[in-house]
């Protein structure tokens, strides 16, 4: 099951904590375009396997009009082999989804919306630097609702500074309510080249302790559980089996295409990496030149990303298959996880216990081959 996640790297501002690859000039957004169909064109031999997914990121692809995702769509049919039903992911702000927007969307096809509420709280909002409001974030769902979208996924984010959890038990209450299909909730991580970054830097910004942040972690499983969504990887929970399948992909090493200015690719045995440069990825394309690095996986490295990602999800390290790749488990290091209840096994599978997502990440590490 391959798939291909195609970046749009425009947003209308820059939020305060944001690392990804955009540009909030929209000056070059139909040469843009152009470039993607043609990057798509020339990389239609990477995968060689049937497209079960297809993923617009970003940036913020709700910016686009469903025409112009349409033509993008367009292209990649003509040159890849798509399934007769894929999923159709769409990451979207409340305030691109007007009822016009979310009608001409579902009839070019997308499935699949992922929206970027992150909060409720109006307050929250504009210290995060979001362009929509809580009023936008309230209505989107109805509207998604209304235009036929039966596969919504609501992104929040927590760990944010405030005074007490009043707020994030806010957050949760509200999305419960809204009952998607599936929540991806994010800790608030301070990147060094992001306004908080450089407002941490200069001590105008204290995150919170990781006492702060746990809490909240845990309140959100608890609350998530309760009403019914399933945690199948460490920041996703989704209701009856409407997990990512384009994320999960990722999760179980599955070859992927990245098509766009930022965007990576997996074929199992090399990572590609395009570069972040709108003007230089355009100017590339338009001479037939697909401009990025490469990155051929060592056997360590293959393990170790298996390691990483598998270890986030429900279904955990398969330790045979482990061992089939040719790691040789340190079962002192995996008895103190189960001692300290930070996982348990199940027919010969490592996963993480609550507490042990907390420390997913460390736990991962300290599991690498190290070259």
């Amino acid at each position: 099951m391959a798939g291909i996640y195609i970046h749009i790297p425009f947003c209308k501002q820059a939020c305060h904590y944001c690392d990804f690859h955009f540009s909030t000039n929209l000056k070059n957004k139909q040469l843009m375009i152009e470039a993607i169909k043609q990057e798509l064109v020339l990389q239609k031999n990477y995968l060689n396997e049937p497209i079960h997914t297809i993923y617009f990121g970003g940036g913020t692809p709700s910016m686009l009009e469903a025409s112009e995702l349409n033509d993008i769509l367009d292209t990649l049919s003509a040159n890849y082999n798509v399934t007769a039903r894929p999923e159709i992911t769409l990451e979207a702000n409340p305030d691109d989804l007007s009822e016009r927007q979310l009608e001409a969307l579902k009839s070019i096809g997308i499935n699949r919306l992922s929206i970027g509420i992150q909060s409720f709280d109006d307050e929250v909002l504009k210290f995060l630097n979001r362009a929509h409001n809580r009023v936008q974030a309230l209505d989107c769902m109805e509207h998604a609702r209304n235009a036929g979208f039966e596969n919504i996924s609501i992104d929040l984010i927590y760990g944010i500074p405030n005074r007490d959890h009043k707020k994030w038990l806010e957050d949760l209450d509200k999305v419960i309510a809204m009952n998607p299909e599936h929540i991806s909730a994010y800790c608030l991580t301070i990147e060094p080249q992001t306004a908080f970054g450089k407002w941490a830097k200069k001590g105008q910004l204290k995150p919170v302790e990781d006492d702060y942040s746990a809490a909240q972690f845990d309140t959100m499983i608890s609350m998530l559980n309760q009403h019914g969504f399933e945690q199948y990887e460490v920041s996703n929970f989704c209701r009856d089996g409407f997990y990512s399948n384009h994320n999960t992909s990722y999760w179980q090493q599955k070859a992927y295409l990245g098509i766009g200015p930022g965007a990576h690719s997996y074929n199992l045995e090399s990572r590609q990496y395009n570069i972040r440069n709108n003007q230089k990825y355009i100017n590339s394309l338009a001479e037939g030149t697909i401009p990025y690095d490469i990155e051929y996986l060592s056997k360590n490295d293959i393990i170790n990303d298996y390691i990483l990602t598998a270890i986030r999800t429900k279904w955990g390290i398969n330790l045979k298959k482990l061992e089939g790749f040719g790691y040789r488990n340190d079962t002192d290091y995996i008895n103190s996880l189960l001692t300290n209840e930070l996982a348990y096994t199940e027919k010969n599978n490592l996963i993480l216990t609550t507490a042990g997502k907390l420390l997913a990440d460390k736990i991962s590490s300290d599991m690498f081959l190290i070259d």
